[in-house]
């Protein structure tokens, strides 16, 4: 009986990280429905009972969200992201600020250190993404095109944790500033262009200091804003997309 148990254990597991591998992958990416049951135990060649409990397990770790009468969805590409997710949803919007702004200190003067040509002409396209989406006047996709500049700059650190941890923090950024993105403040405040340029430069130039300092000044008007009270609400998206 034992001898088994472990066995049935070990399916279950080898399942679990064929359904981790799908969802890093892209192959089930974040935000859509999973195979139902019925197409899970063909395609992966085991019991219901088997699929039932892999599914059961990744739920529990916040990477799969079942919704009653509609199936299961992916909700997080990795255990890790949904524990820094299930997290973030504790935090206050000025806890979630401040840990953004570190992360993106680093992340510039890493990317100063140690970009590519490549992750240079990432870095301009991104900007130039970003500058598109203000002038069309669509503030969703500038959200978007703001936290792909700002993912790129993380994956030009070439540091595969800070990454990581920037793309689930981003995440979590993209809801709240999806909820507030018509609110009241300074288009100045919202865009930022000049700012967002001078990091661009400073990482070309392989100035880390530089880099570091230009992209502080972009964050410190949000976060004057949020310990003020202002980014409680509204304020707080509009300071973010930057």
């Amino acid at each position: 009986m034992p001898l088994r148990s472990t066995a049935r254990t070990n399916l279950v597991d080898l399942v679990i990280e064929q359904m981790e591998g799908l969802i890093a992958g892209g192959e089930w990416p974040v935000g859509t429905k999973i195979p139902a049951e019925p197409v899970l135990v063909e395609q992966l060649d085991v019991g219901r009972n088997t699929v039932r409990e892999a599914v059961r397990a990744l739920v529990h770790t916040g990477m799969l969200e079942p919704r009653q009468g509609d199936g299961t969805y992916v909700r997080a590409s990795s255990g890790f992201g949904a524990a820094v997710q299930r997290r973030l949803r504790r935090a206050g919007d000025l806890e979630t600020f401040e840990v953004r702004a570190s992360l993106e200190r680093d992340a510039a003067r890493y990317a100063a250190l140690r970009r590519t040509d490549e992750d240079l002409a990432a870095l301009r396209t991104a900007l130039a993404e970003r500058d598109r989406a203000w002038r069309g006047g669509d503030l969703p996709a500038f959200i978007d095109a703001d936290l792909d500049f700002h993912r790129t700059i993380a994956a030009a650190a070439h540091n595969s944790v800070l990454a990581d941890l920037y793309d689930h923090l981003s995440d979590a950024l993209r809801a709240t500033l999806q909820s507030v993105v018509g609110a009241p403040v300074p288009d100045s405040v919202r865009n930022q262009y000049d700012a967002h340029e001078a990091i661009v430069d400073a990482i070309e130039a392989g100035d880390a200091e530089a880099a570091e300092q230009a992209a502080l000044a972009h964050l410190s008007e949000g976060m004057a804003a949020l310990r003020d009270g202002a980014g409680a609400g509204p304020d707080r998206t509009e300071d973010d997309p930057q």
